[in-house]
């Protein structure tokens, strides 16, 4: 499967199951393992786990730390369970972040919150947080047990900042980066910091190889920016602009408030006084965001961040593991959901 190039490169972007290929036999063991550590002998946990997994989703995470681990030689199964471990972390994030957000819709379904309530659903995500801790412990690895406890605490930073400038029009580009490192980037470093742990690749190779996932999941997050702005709702499964909906000023509106001057401002302050569209259209404010220039910056910015993660792997020998890991990025910019 190959999408026509949105960078203008003049190349075919492959698609995600092409790309982490080489580590297949391994994401179907992460997901079977992954499957078993949301049961519980409490039944109201095993069903909300079964939904939350019947749900889908691009197990990046897993398939990252399992191509680091071969890019850098190692093919033991501690990689299978830390893998396992980081997506049971994102999947408390978004378990969470559903409840945070009040959203109803999760990958084109109910929420785990809408349809138990968040008192329940705030359990289950202390649940896999807990479980993914539990897990990482019977490795008997205090450093990757640090690495894995510091990010997991960063992403509630993250998730604490956000919260506290929800509905500020003066958040800059900065601010909204340093959420965007601890929320989404932090926890893609931290996937491939561990697999050359694992591999015992050395301090140079593993620094690179963090940088590249930090560069990474910055580019990924702009580009789910980007996104709620530009993608078909049936495709993402969510209305476009929820995020300005939910008082979450994103680079596109950031840069749009920049450029649009008291026009533009007026018309995001009507939203976020609104928390909806009431007043102010959904397509205004697209296309305000387009009429300014907003969405070509937000993306130009992507590219970059995407240009750095392929520098970061000049560390890293030849290999088909390298090869797919520099392929990440087209993929990253080329996503529609």
């Amino acid at each position: 499967m190959a999408s026509a190039d949105p960078v203008g490169r003049g190349r075919s972007v492959a698609g995600l199951k092409e790309i982490v290929q080489l580590v297949e036999d391994d994401l179907v063991k992460v997901e079977a393992l992954f499957a078993e550590h949301l049961r519980s002998d409490v039944r109201l946990v095993g069903e909300m786990g079964r939904y939350i997994l019947e749900g889908g989703g691009k197990r990046i995470r897993p398939a990252l730390l399992l191509l680091a681990c071969r890019a850098c030689g190692y093919r033991g199964d501690r990689a299978i369970l830390l893998a396992s471990v980081v997506e049971l972390i994102h999947t408390a994030t978004l378990v969470h972040d559903d409840i945070i957000d009040e959203a109803t819709v999760r990958r084109g379904r109910r929420s785990a919150n809408s349809r138990w309530g968040n008192d329940i659903t705030v359990l289950l995500g202390d649940f896999f947080y807990t479980k993914s801790m539990s897990l990482a412990l019977s490795q008997d690895n205090l450093p990757i047990l640090r690495v894995l406890s510091d990010v997991t605490l960063r992403m509630i930073e993250g998730q604490l900042l956000e919260i506290e400038g929800n509905g500020d029009i003066d958040i800059g580009e900065d601010g909204h980066l340093d959420i965007i490192r601890r929320k989404t980037a932090d926890l893609f470093s931290a996937c491939l910091r561990i697999g050359a742990m694992l591999s015992s690749a050395g301090d140079r190779r593993e620094e690179a190889l963090a940088r590249y996932g930090l560069n990474l999941g910055i580019c990924f997050q702009m580009v789910d920016d980007l996104l709620d702005f530009t993608a078909e709702e049936e495709v993402v499964g969510k209305p476009v602009a929820s995020d300005l909906r939910e008082g979450k000023l994103t680079l596109p509106v950031i840069y749009m408030l920049r450029r649009g001057g008291g026009k533009a401002a007026e018309l995001v302050s009507t939203v976020l006084a609104d928390r909806g569209f009431a007043r102010v259209s959904r397509e205004e404010i697209v296309a305000a965001a387009r009429e300014h220039g907003a969405l070509d910056e937000a993306r130009a910015l992507a590219e970059r961040y995407a240009d750095l993660a392929r520098e970061d792997l000049s560390a890293l020998e030849p290999s088909p593991y390298r090869e797919a890991l520099s392929v990440l990025p087209d993929f990253i910019l080329a996503r529609d959901h």
